[in-house]
């Protein structure tokens, strides 16, 4: 169930989606997109506030290598930064190449019963394909949304499109994100822990992301669209002045009602990691607990029982007992 709901919860969005073509085209090609980026926006600054209010009370790095310490022991400068410059290397490496995860491992027992650990390679290549097969075509978007369409969108065309497969081309990034997203779903239901642990919010995003990608190609190679109507329509949107010109298509209608589905859904769901790798205490703080002493900027006064004030109170008690005071 927790795989086959939220598969019947996309799709039932995509038959929603063609039915709003025919019965309603203005609500779902400008009042639903406009209200999906809305709530986007708004969600991510609520998500990045929010996380921004918690009190830190004490350094909590994660820690990956040895810290620094003594001057004739090597410390690792960006596995275990204790500079700020060491915290945006690592941050860079995180963002940018997923460093972390190329460090997963699992663990596997052997048959001669001794415990092997094996790095997971094709989780970190999965999730490098996936999301810069994203931003590839999210920038690729740019020429229905802009006129006259910027420079760098050629050049990311003609790059992804190199192989020159099928007219129109079928681009590269097309196919790696779909077969990226398609594998992080079979691990989930392959191997038995990640089916374990997978919910259903887990399953939602994929079969979204999947759903629009798909419908994006059904649109691009066999389903054609008036493309010069959507860009009309796309422009209209992007420069607040929307209107919607005839004959665009049901699937098109699909593919936007999906996508703004993705836009309200993004900052509620686990996908805002994206923002919240940057708000992580554990990812953009220096270890520096050893050269610098952290007062917790919270701290509120607490009223405390010093020693001093113990012994003057139970002084005939303690020295009765024959116990010695510091305070004759």
């Amino acid at each position: 169930m927790r795989v086959i709901v939220p598969l019947v919860a996309v799709m039932v969005l995509a038959l929603i989606g063609y039915a709003g073509s025919l019965v309603s085209p203005g609500l779902f090609g400008i009042i639903i997109p406009y209200a999906a980026l809305l709530i986007f926006v708004g969600g991510i600054i609520w998500r990045v506030l929010k996380w921004a209010a918690v009190p830190v009370p004490f350094r909590i790095p994660t820690t990956a290598g040895q810290q620094k310490s003594l001057p004739w022991i090597k410390d690792a400068k960006y596995d275990n930064p204790s500079t700020t410059f060491g915290v945006i290397v690592r941050m860079a490496l995180e963002v940018l190449l997923f460093r972390s995860l190329f460090r997963n491992t699992s663990m596997e027992l052997k048959k001669d019963r001794n415990l092997a650990y094996i790095q997971e390679l094709w989780l970190w290549g999965a999730a490098l394909a996936f999301h810069y097969s994203f931003l590839v075509i999210f920038l690729r978007h740019f020429r229905f949304f802009m006129h006259p369409v910027p420079p760098f969108v050629p050049l990311i065309q003609a790059f992804d499109g190199f192989l020159e497969i099928g007219v129109p081309t079928l681009y590269m990034t097309d196919l790696a994100l779909l077969g990226a997203a398609g594998y992080l779903f079979f691990r989930r239901i392959w191997y038995p822990q990640m089916r374990y642990i997978s919910l259903m919010n887990d399953y939602f995003p994929l079969f979204l992301i999947l759903g629009i990608g798909i419908s994006g190609v059904l649109m691009r190679h066999f389903f054609r669209v008036d493309l010069m109507a959507v860009k009309e329509l796309a422009v209209g949107l992007f420069s607040l002045h929307p209107a919607l010109p005839a004959g665009i298509g049901a699937p098109f209608f699909i593919h936007l009602f999906l996508v703004s589905c993705l836009l309200a859904y993004f900052p509620w769901s686990k996908l805002v990691h994206v923002a919240g790798v940057f708000m992580s205490p554990t990812r953009n703080l220096a270890n520096n607990s050893r050269m610098k002493r952290h007062i917790n900027p919270w701290n509120y006064p607490v009223k405390v029982h010093t020693y001093e004030e113990w012994e003057e109170e139970f002084h005939d008690l303690i020295k009765d007992c024959g116990l010695p005071l510091d305070k004759e």
